[in-house]
């Protein structure tokens, strides 16, 4: 073999060297926006699990709230028209009251 045979046979195997090289990086990129493509899709699906979970949560306490409030402001009106008002106290009250202040 001559110079120009041994120089040409290196050429083709660096040649060759780079296809694979290149073949791989290409499989490699390729898993990679796989597993990406995977680990967004299972994120996403956790994402919105947790996130009806927790519209679930909030929707059931503000229904408990709001039963809550129901039931203290039945309670006091209950309580508030159970009360008499005696007219004639409440004026003597109030005047005297008022002539303290003056």
């Amino acid at each position: 073999m001559d110079n120009d045979e041994v120089l040409g046979h290196l050429l083709k195997i660096e040649s060759e060297a780079a296809a694979l090289v290149n073949d791989a990086q290409t499989e490699a990129d390729r898993r990679i926006a796989e597993a990406e493509k995977q680990n967004r899709a299972s994120y996403e699906e956790r994402y919105q699990t947790e996130l009806k979970k927790l519209e679930n949560e909030f929707k059931n306490y503000k229904e408990q709230i709001r039963r809550q409030y129901q039931e203290e402001i039945n309670a006091y009106r209950e309580k508030m028209s159970s009360v008499t008002v005696d007219a004639n106290a409440f004026s003597s009250l109030l005047d005297k009251l008022l002539a303290e202040e003056g």
